[in-house]
């Protein structure tokens, strides 16, 4: 018995994402091992005695894949912005806000501010080492620069 995928995965997608999510911990973990779930169903030939055989086989390796999610090394291995900001040291609080707020910048301009200024890299280096043209790295930098001033600003002025 082999029945179509659409079916399987309106009858049991959310099911799986359930089990996905009470292993994983993670709702985009979840979407990714229900995929993988149903992908390994769509390309394997095994055939099944009944339905509850499937939902059984689809269970199974759901949780299957949960647990080879949470033991990869990037899970192992993550930690919170607050627990890598006890593991550093700084020279002064002022730099130690700096670099918090540095952190919280989106992510393609906090790249280029951290190889700017705390990696010691020209423009020239940090446009070959992301892939983007110096203008495409002075824009990121110039926009980067106007959130910390913004948001650092406003910290200042709190403080008064």
């Amino acid at each position: 018995m082999k029945q179509t995928l659409e079916e399987l995965v309106e009858r049991y997608q959310n099911n799986l994402f359930a089990v996905a999510f009470n292993v994983c911990k993670n709702a985009q973990d979840a979407e990714d091992v229900v995929q993988d779930t149903f992908l390994r169903y769509y390309t394997m030939k095994k055939e099944f005695d009944s339905e509850q055989h499937i939902r059984a086989w689809l269970i199974r390796v759901a949780i299957n894949k949960a647990k080879n999610c949470n033991r990869t090394f990037w899970r192992r291995n993550k930690c919170s912005l607050e627990e890598y900001m006890e593991t550093l040291t700084f020279e002064t609080p002022e730099s130690e806000n700096l670099f918090e707020t540095v952190m919280k910048l989106p992510e393609k301009y906090r790249i280029v501010i951290h190889l700017f200024y705390y990696e010691d890299y020209t423009v020239h280096e940090i446009a070959e080492i992301l892939n983007l043209s110096e203008s495409n790295v002075k824009v990121r930098l110039s926009r980067g620069r106007a959130l910390l001033k913004e948001v650092l600003k406003e910290e200042w002025d709190d403080d008064k």
